[in-house]
């Protein structure tokens, strides 16, 4: 894809070696499915710093709490995780209990129970929108919400999907994690306003489609998680493929005078 002109001046000073990128900040982002295989995706507001007006899955930054032992957990352990993501234990404990905690925070859906086989099925309600938003603003750490529910993160729902990685060229850089998840019987999705300004259910293609016409706008992960999706008729299709997982930064190359962003 072409570079605007800003980002463009500042990949050919990257490039040159008189501009260092910015450092990267650890980040986990959850596509959650449905039957029909649709995913939930949210529109960021157009004042948001980083991906305006973007169409994304539930996500964010790993809080420095979420590699905290206290956290209750049932499935596979931090250390199996750091095999599938290629990350230590510390940092695979912190991007699990991120994606967990970030799809409740953006979605009102929590992949948590009270044991290891139970899943919650109603997060609804004034008590858990008050969690919810004590979670935001990090009044109220991850273990202490899981704590004072008596609920175990549920790190089985999850499965590692992708590693993206945002180019060099822009000024805020996230190295993302991507797991899908299924929704949880009974829970539902529900406008939960903050970053994003409007969410929707769409199939893979669709969304595709929507883009290609310019109704939406994807960021290349987005864009490249949707068309992986969409090779899948059925959820159990999707939790049943192989992946692995390899590490994508998307580079700027100069074509015939033109910077472009390149994935390969």
């Amino acid at each position: 894809m072409p570079l605007p002109q800003e980002l463009a001046e500042r990949a050919r000073d990257i490039l040159a070696g008189r501009v260092e990128p910015v450092a990267t900040r650890d980040a986990a982002t959850v596509v959650l499915l449905r039957e029909g295989v649709e995913v939930y995706l949210l529109r960021r507001k157009t004042t948001m710093a980083f991906a305006a007006g973007a169409y994304v899955f539930p996500g964010g930054s790993v809080d420095p709490r979420d590699s905290d032992h206290a956290v209750a957990w049932a499935g596979p352990s931090p250390a199996e995780w750091g095999e599938m993501l290629n990350a230590d234990e510390c940092t695979a404990r912190g991007l699990v209990c991120a994606a967990v905690r970030e799809t409740f925070e953006e979605s009102g859906v929590l992949l948590a129970g009270p044991d290891a086989t139970r899943v919650v099925e109603d997060t609804t309600g004034d008590d858990w929108e008050a969690d919810r938003l004590a979670l935001i603003d990090h009044s109220m750490g991850f273990a202490d919400f899981l704590a004072k529910r008596g609920l175990v993160l549920r790190s089985d729902l999850l499965k590692a999907w992708a590693h993206w990685i945002t180019p060099e060229i822009e000024h805020r850089r996230f190295d993302t994690r991507f797991f899908v998840a299924v929704l949880p019987y009974g829970q539902r999705t529900r406008d939960v306003g903050g970053e994003a300004d409007k969410v929707a259910w769409k199939r893979p293609a669709d969304a595709i489609e929507l883009a290609h016409k310019g109704d939406i706008f994807l960021m290349p992960p987005t864009y490249q998680t949707l068309t992986d999706l969409s090779a899948h008729a059925a959820i159990d299709d999707v939790l049943a493929v192989r992946r692995d997982i390899v590490t994508i930064m998307p580079r700027a190359v100069e074509i015939e005078g033109e910077m472009r962003l390149m994935t390969s």
